[in-house]
């Protein structure tokens, strides 16, 4: 089977399964349309294996040193920022679970300067917030994986404001991708 033309959304393969198909920023809350324009075209799920991996590869060789890095005194450590990364998209994630088997009860937001501040990363190595990353994205590709076509459009609120599945997956692409983005710009991690 071919794939179809872009923009046309989930199909199957004897390859298996493509999501290629992103929300309408139209719609998306004005929160999260930074997010969404850091996710670039192409298969969702591929984008997220590959980003773990990179992730992985560009994070592993860290100093503990180079882990306890903040850029200003009020900043995040590198290893918060991991352990940032983890726990939002264990949220996130669940947030997607949550909308795609039809659950319609309104979910929370939560606070991340105070999730930062009440977990344990300061005592973690490196190697172990990467590990806690890796082990979070892989459940994530596993919910994805596991989703069939008309989950990804189902809706409900998180937060308040109104998200479908499919939002809140390129959501937790495209929150990396921000941070990665911090960790070279301001953290000076290549």
């Amino acid at each position: 089977m071919s794939r179809p033309a872009k923009g046309k959304g989930t199909f199957f393969s004897k390859g298996g399964f493509f999501m290629d198909k992103r929300p309408d920023p139209a719609v998306v809350p004005a929160h999260e349309v930074p997010y969404l324009s850091r996710v670039p075209e192409g298969d969702l799920i591929a984008i997220l294996a590959e980003q773990k991996e990179r992730a992985l590869e560009r994070l592993g060789a860290l100093s503990e040193e180079q882990a306890s890095h903040r850029y200003a005194p009020e900043k995040w450590s590198v290893r918060q920022v991991i352990g940032h990364l983890a726990d939002t998209e264990r949220i996130l994630s669940y947030r997607l679970l949550a909308i795609a088997r039809g659950d319609r009860t309104p979910l929370p937001g939560f606070a991340e300067d105070e999730y930062v501040a009440a977990a344990p990363f300061e005592s973690w190595t490196a190697k172990e917030a990467l590990a806690d990353y890796a082990a979070v994205r892989e459940a994530t590709l596993s919910l994805l994986r596991g989703l069939a076509p008309g989950d990804w459009e189902r809706s409900g609120t998180a937060n308040g404001l109104p998200h479908s599945a499919l939002l809140l997956a390129c959501v937790i692409a495209g929150h990396e991708r921000h941070h990665l983005h911090i960790l070279t710009e301001r953290y000076g991690i290549a």
